[in-house]
């Protein structure tokens, strides 16, 4: 059956808003098709002990872009969880506006692979990163 666009646009919205997104400055602009696009302002309160961005926070900006990526390609009971992920930083960071574009790149019925770019606001790539997810259903995905 056809997802109305109504329960489309609420499973757009539950992951915009999110506690880390809100601590950290992350905001989701976009979700569709097994794509997300997320941003954030980097700034001195990101900063590592050497004064460049932390490649934790990098990380979770481009975990958010790929989680509602494939979160866009859940099924009415279906979660999942990341099985693993990878990112390669490519430059350091200190004071940007930074994008994370992610795409599906596989979705069988228990395993997908997102891959997502972050680059700055002179369209320079920062990092490159890959997401395994693991497709949960039924008690595995009850409360997730």
């Amino acid at each position: 059956m056809a997802e109305t666009a109504a329960v489309a646009h609420e499973k757009s919205q539950r992951y915009r808003r999110f506690p880390l997104g809100e601590l950290v400055g992350i905001e989701v602009l976009s979700q569709s098709d097994g794509q997300a696009v997320a941003e954030m302002r980097a700034g001195p309160q990101h900063a590592n002990p050497m004064g460049t961005l932390h490649g934790g926070v990098l990380c979770d900006l481009a975990d958010t872009a790929m989680g509602v990526a494939f979160a866009g390609t859940l099924k009415d009971q279906e979660s999942f969880t990341t099985l693993e992920l990878k990112i390669n930083f490519l430059r350091p960071v200190w004071d940007a506006n930074l994008r994370a574009e992610a795409e599906v790149v596989s979705r069988g019925r228990t395993v997908g692979m997102v891959t997502c770019r972050v680059i700055d606001e002179n369209g320079r790539l920062i990092a490159s990163a890959t997401s395994t997810c693991l497709v949960l259903r039924g008690e595995a995905a009850k409360n997730r």
